[in-house]
């Protein structure tokens, strides 16, 4: 009796695996700046910060209301970032910094408040100034397209006092006082016609070639 051995040419094939999906690279600086918001504020500064995953810093603003601006390479490494919460929503000066503001918190539909503005921990010192008035920039190009009239933030006395001197219009909006430098004050930055001429002229106006704008939902 002859045996008959199977035909590999006629075996059913075995199904494989699928490739995962390729990442675009949208997410993946958005990833990045995750991760880098990560190293900045929890590793670098020590804030008491919650992090996903041992690598993301996600709080609670990072809702379907926040909108990111980031400014990354071709392959989605991540240069700067800032985000952006609407002041007649919940974010940090209402809900948690309301006490800068002795004569009350703007809650106005165009105003803005910037949060977490970072700067890739990876950049040099002459990288980190050109992505930071990119950065600057991008937000100033940002308000003058959607009709944002202010932003206001939070920084410390040694930050804010860099912030006024971009050329855009930035106040305190609370008392002045001697303050030190890690001490924190609120701050409203004007934005109107005159901001970009004002940032030429304080040679911080430089557009970056890449900004991603992205609004809330990052599930």
């Amino acid at each position: 009796m002859t045996t008959m051995l199977p035909n590999p040419m006629l075996s059913p094939a075995r199904p494989q695996p699928s490739p995962p999906a390729p990442v675009d690279v949208e997410t993946r600086a958005l990833r990045a700046m995750f991760a880098a918001r990560k190293r900045v504020f929890v590793d670098l500064l020590g804030w008491d910060l919650p992090v996903l995953a041992g690598r993301f810093e996600v709080d609670q603003f990072d809702n379907p209301c926040a909108e990111y601006l980031v400014l990354a390479d071709t392959d989605g490494t991540h240069c700067g970032s800032a985000r952006l919460l609407r002041s007649d929503g919940p974010h940090l000066l209402g809900d948690l910094y309301a006490h800068l503001c002795p004569a009350g918190v703007p809650r106005e539909r165009d105003v803005r408040e910037i949060t977490r503005f970072c700067l890739d921990p990876a950049l040099g010192a002459v990288a980190r100034r050109k992505t930071r008035n990119q950065l600057v920039t991008a937000l100033a190009e940002h308000a003058l397209a959607h009709g944002i009239a202010a932003y206001t933030g939070i920084a410390t006395h040694a930050w804010f006092e860099q912030i006024a001197r971009f050329g855009w219009v930035c106040r305190k909006l609370g008392p002045a006082g001697n303050l030190r430098a890690s001490d924190l004050v609120a701050l409203q930055i004007t934005i109107d016609d005159q901001t970009l001429p004002g940032l030429i002229a304080g040679g911080v106006y430089d557009r970056a070639t890449r900004v991603l704008h992205r609004a809330g939902d990052l599930a």
